[in-house]
């Protein structure tokens, strides 16, 4: 039986294995993003997994975003606010004062990189349960930053009911870097990187 031959002169044996060797190649020089054993091969990935403040890459930095100076404001306070019974306006004293709790939870990027990342914080049903939010189903969270894509995120009822879903202060056992969210931030499972939002200044319960 004769090899059927592609244009190039390579019998289609031939060319799938050329096909097949440089997906793999692919496959392995950024498996490294979330499989850390492999992250020096990782020459592909737009960033290393474990380059970054505290471990993990930042994809904005708070000097990007403009929040600096609110960030790092001694008066900063985070509102509760919506459909609640208690409006809260919180320090960050009061908040680390709050009983904390910790996850383990990847921040996965857009970008393509993935890095795990234990956050330690409030749990947001604790501060919604202080608010005296009654079962609550929709709550929007809302950045310092003036404006931008993600400088709000959604949480529906099986996030608020998680106990994974923290406001963090903390994060890999350190308080969190200002390019990290300082000076909190959200993290919730199955939640992209980009509505994990940082440096955050709002919780509204919508509904």
């Amino acid at each position: 039986m004769v090899a059927e031959r592609t244009g190039g002169g390579l019998d289609r044996r031939g060319f799938l294995w050329t096909a097949f060797g440089g997906a793999g190649l692919v496959t392995l020089v950024t498996v490294g993003q979330t499989f850390r054993p492999l992250k020096e091969l990782a020459v592909l990935a737009p960033r290393k997994p474990d380059f970054g403040p505290q471990g993990f890459p930042v994809n904005k930095a708070a000097a990007g975003a403009g929040v600096t100076k609110k960030a790092m404001d001694p008066g900063y306070t985070l509102t509760v606010d919506g459909k609640v019974k208690n409006k809260l306006k919180l320090s960050l004293a009061e908040l680390r004062a709050m009983p904390r709790h910790e996850a383990d939870l990847p921040i996965t990027c857009v970008e393509g990189w993935s890095a795990g990342a234990r956050g330690r914080g409030v749990r947001v049903k604790d501060l919604l349960a202080r608010a005296g939010a009654e079962n609550p189903g929709h709550v929007t969270v809302t950045s310092l930053q003036g404006g931008g894509a993600y400088r709000t995120s959604i949480l529906n009822a099986p996030h608020l009911q998680d106990d994974q879903t923290l406001l963090a202060l903390e994060v890999n056992g350190e308080p969190l870097h200002i390019d990290h969210g300082f000076p909190c931030r959200l993290i919730a499972p199955n939640q992209p990187g980009v509505q994990q939002t940082k440096w955050l200044a709002k919780v509204t319960v919508d509904a």
